[in-house]
């Protein structure tokens, strides 16, 4: 392994390098590593390589350690000491001493923690030393995200919760008669048909017992998939369930951003069913439907709607409810988002291959299956990745996004190399463009239909290894083709005319719900802060008037701003008086990593349009 393939495997894994040299130069375990252990096993794994030091203009020394089987020996008297770690998640195989460049250096695979063993923390207290891999750092989790990972560990079935105050009149009971009607067509002869409504709704699971207290209720369940919105609001103060139709037109057009909108807003029940029944209709209208026979029957159905379908559902039956974010849906003429609260409970490259399933909300996903809205556990994505392909259209992309926690999956109805798309490569490029090999042609259409392209995003599209999808990246680089921001798998390659907008699919990632502001906002500057500039510049009078002002004052005002909206460095430095190096130098990076801010973009930290959000208040 030489310097350049040390650089390959940055965009393929979350990676590290520690000197690991220690006092006397023999060798010793760094004090960060545990941080980045839990970092990397509460995320996506990752490597770590010890013995390697990186160099300011982002390339590698290797130093070597002159004892590998000290540091070794440190790693597992650590990791098997509960008073260090909660967990040990590696083995042998995980651990192994390599030679670089003629030295030694100690190799740490960190697979993904599952959800039994997380969260991965150090000490004896999760809340207060839990980490989680953000762009190329370990941060500190608050305590919010500590507690939905306890639950995780916890729970199986989140939904099966019982709500001892919620009865039947907590439900919409016109959804409730649609629901057992759509049952009855799809099982005529199923003998839970004629059921009395308390009991058909038990065997469904929306009604349980305590068998301790003999005390009834709805299950969460029954309550999100039938209840009245007022109801499900006392149980989810969270909840919110919206699907927007957005104009041909670019979507930041502040006059028109949805033509067609269903959300929570008192207008109808505001429960899943009813959501999925509008906006299933909504999805599929337009579609153009082949006309075939089952027998004498017209079957009006397609791989289109079965994907929809299987989208819709997936993103409703894994949503976590406690989470900070909305159930959000768009339809776009050329691609389609959803968006659940919270992340997956298996690595995404398992659910996408299918076979893995551990739903979050299994009663809403029985739900669904008995009405014949979903198939069997662990088949929904496979399904709709096969039906996407049937198409040839682009591979769809499944993402999970931290802080706040949420999972989207875009389906774009656009080939993998449109003609208008190879005709605008041409006119931009040139001959130089079909010179290029079939990978590199790909990542440029990539890019021209996505906005930007990843190492993660390309591997989805193509088989090539990822070493050598890597170097294509690279010599699109070098060529001049492409440039790129971010490090390590947060590296990001765009047109140097096009800055890569997270904004352009309509899905707003690492904002709150109830924020109000979408990201595209943060770009306009303060002027455009939609009428909060009253409410800011009180807050930073303090700040303003005073160059000598306390460091903990000024860290409490920082948090107090940005609890109101994501402010940039500049926007911050403009409302504080103070020159933007110095506040990000000063303040920003060490609020960031204490967790009193947090970024807005942070798995890519030098994202263009990077702004704060407030995080746990200093003392």
């Amino acid at each position: 392994m030489n310097n350049f393939e040390i650089i390959d495997l940055t965009e393929g894994f979350d990676f590290e390098v520690k000197k690991a040299a220690g006092r006397d130069g023999q060798g010793q375990l760094p004090d960060s590593f545990f941080a980045t252990y839990s970092a990397m096993a509460n995320t996506e794994g990752g490597i770590v390589l010890l013995g390697i030091e990186e160099t300011v203009n982002d390339q590698f020394q290797v130093l070597g350690v002159l004892n590998p089987a000290k540091i070794i020996k440190e790693l597992w008297s650590g990791l098997n000491n509960p008073q260090k770690i909660s967990v040990n998640i590696l083995n042998e195989r995980d651990v192994q001493t390599i030679e670089l460049e003629g030295k030694k250096v100690v190799r740490i695979s960190i697979p993904r923690a599952t959800r039994f063993q997380m969260p991965v923390y150090l000490g004896k207290n999760p809340l207060a030393a839990t980490y989680r891999r953000q762009g190329d750092g370990d941060f500190r989790c608050d305590e919010e995200t500590v507690k939905r990972m306890l639950a995780d560990q916890v729970e199986d079935v989140r939904d099966a919760k019982l709500l001892e105050k919620f009865d039947f009149g907590d439900l919409n009971l016109p959804t409730f008669r649609a629901y057992r009607n759509a049952f009855k067509s799809v099982k005529p002869d199923h003998p839970w048909v004629d059921l009395e409504n308390d009991e058909f709704l038990r065997q469904i699971g929306g009604r349980a017992i305590n068998r301790e207290t003999q005390r009834e209720g709805l299950t969460l369940a029954g309550l999100l998939m039938f209840g009245k919105l007022r109801s499900i609001l006392d149980a989810v103060p969270n909840y919110v369930v919206d699907y927007q139709e957005r104009p041909p037109e670019a979507w930041e057009d502040t006059d028109r951003r949805w033509i067609d909108r269903v959300t929570t807003d008192g207008s109808w029940s505001g429960n899943l069913y009813d959501f999925y029944r509008m906006v299933i209709l909504r999805l599929t209208h337009g579609l153009k439907i082949p006309f075939r026979l089952k027998g004498t029957t017209r079957i009006d159905d397609t791989p289109v709607h079965e994907a929809f379908r299987e989208a819709l559902v997936n993103t409703v039956i894994h949503a976590d409810f406690t989470g900070r974010v909305s159930i959000y849906v768009v339809k776009r003429q050329d691609m389609f988002g959803f968006r659940n609260p919270g992340l997956m409970r298996v690595p995404l490259h398992l659910a996408i291959r299918g076979g893995h399933s551990d739903c979050r909300n299994r009663n809403l996903q029985k739900m669904f299956q008995l009405v014949g809205l979903a198939e069997q556990a662990g088949s929904g994505l496979p399904k709709v990745y096969r039906n996407w392909r049937i198409h040839h259209w682009r591979v769809p992309e499944l993402v999970e996004q931290l802080d706040p926690d949420q999972t989207i999956l875009r389906l774009r109805t656009v080939s993998l190399l449109p003609p208008e798309t190879l005709a605008e490569l041409d006119a931009r490029f040139g001959r130089r463009f079909r010179e290029l090999p079939e990978t590199a042609r790909l990542a440029l259409a990539t890019v021209a239909v996505e906005k930007s392209v990843t190492h993660a995003r390309l591997r989805e599209m193509c088989a090539e290894h990822p070493k050598d999808l890597s170097k294509t990246l690279a010599n699109l680089v070098d060529g001049g083709f492409l440039v790129s921001r971010g490090a390590t798998r947060g590296t990001v390659y765009f047109f140097s005319n096009r800055l890569p907008d997270s904004t352009a699919d309509g899905l707003v990632s690492g904002v709150k719900a109830d924020q109000g502001m979408e990201v595209g906002t943060i770009e306009r500057g303060l002027e455009h802060l939609a009428g909060s500039l009253e409410q800011l510049r009180p807050l930073a009078e303090e700040a303003q008037k005073s160059k000598k002002i306390s460091k903990v004052a000024m860290q409490q005002i920082l948090v107090r701003l940005c609890s109101h909206a994501p402010l940039t460095a500049q926007q911050l430095a403009e409302l504080l008086n103070r020159d933007v190096h110095a506040l990000k130098n000063h303040y920003l990076k060490r609020m960031v990593k204490l967790g009193h801010l947090k970024l807005l973009f942070p798995d890519k930290p030098n994202h263009p349009s990077q702004a704060y959000r407030a995080g746990a208040p200093p003392n």
